[in-house]
């Protein structure tokens, strides 16, 4: 346990951060998941609707902080491959 006052503010800082972030990154996740489940069932509507709520919540990571934009283009441009690939 931390002595100093400015060092103990810090660590319920980060404790917050950490829970927001990892719901954040779970929420992406689940959306990640639920547009490969579209992509599988050969879905194309269901797809599309999926891949605008994933680019949604991808953008909205790299914005917070969450993740970085590198990682986030690389997924995006994967998801739009697939989604191509079902036309």
């Amino acid at each position: 346990m931390a002595n100093i006052k400015q060092q103990i503010k810090r660590d319920i800082t980060n404790k917050k951060r950490n829970e927001l972030n990892s719901s954040f990154d779970s929420s992406v996740k689940t959306a990640m998941k639920a547009f490969e489940v579209a992509v599988e069932a050969g879905n194309k509507e269901e797809a599309t609707k999926a891949y605008q709520f994933l680019c949604k919540k991808l953008d909205k990571s790299v914005t917070k902080g969450v993740h970085n934009k590198k990682y986030v283009a690389r997924q995006k441009s994967r998801c739009a491959k697939a989604l191509n690939k079902l036309a």
